[in-house]
């Protein structure tokens, strides 16, 4: 079953059937339905398959493989690759923080379409928090990467004063230096022995403490 696209043309079920036939129904020539909606949903599509619903890339939806181009599809289908964990409006930048075991973001660019979920000729600017369906997860504690720093993260000395995040086993092409140990509060919440403070992506525990490996 093909993807939906956020740049394609929704969908709908022919009323005219009465649910016997299925199909893409083109806009005719004199307009565009009874509500001045193109792709307006008809009764008929209320049952329609699972991963299409009102909001592109929704809570429990899932996308294709790649975070470029990518498309909403079923989840149980075969080229189902990731759950939507989390979605927001605007920039990832400046609202809420990816669950903590986010594996990638997708960021999805405002786009005024001809036909889009809703009917209203609009996809909003936004992200959607992703969890791969299959491992390896690398937003897992140690496994080298994700949107956010969280307790069990290993990280490597990048240069000038900077760390960055590796898989712990090694496996990210850069040996681990340190490993955060504990998230607290403030600095001097930390063990005796912290060598590294990490800034982590939490509102409550902002501060990794990091030991040396």
């Amino acid at each position: 079953m093909r993807g939906r696209r956020f740049t394609g043309v929704l969908c709908a079920l022919s009323a005219l059937l009465a649910g016997l036939l299925a199909g893409c129904q083109a806009p005719s020539s004199g307009g565009t339905g009874p509500s001045g909606r193109l792709g307006e949903q008809t009764p008929a599509a209320a049952g329609r398959p699972s991963g299409y619903g009102a909001v592109f890339l929704a809570v429990d939806e899932c996308s294709s493989f790649g975070t470029v181009g990518f498309t909403e599809v079923p989840c149980a289908g075969e080229r189902a690759a990731a759950r939507v964990v989390a979605r927001h409006d605007g920039k990832a930048s400046g609202g809420p923080p990816c669950p903590a075991t986010t594996d990638f973001v997708l960021h999805i660019s405002e786009q005024r379409p001809s036909a889009d979920e809703d009917g209203d000729g609009a996809v909003a600017q936004g992200y959607a928090c992703m969890r791969s369906l299959q491992p390896p997860h690398p937003g897992d504690p140690g496994g080298g990467g994700g949107p956010r720093t969280i307790v069990g993260d290993c990280l490597y000395d990048a240069g000038r004063g900077k760390v960055r995040e590796t898989a712990c086993d090694g496996g990210g092409g850069h040996r681990p230096r340190y490993m955060v140990a504990e998230a607290v509060a403030h600095r001097d919440r930390c063990p005796a022995g912290t060598a590294l403070f990490v800034r982590l992506g939490d509102d409550e525990r902002p501060v990794g403490c990091a030991r040396s490996l």
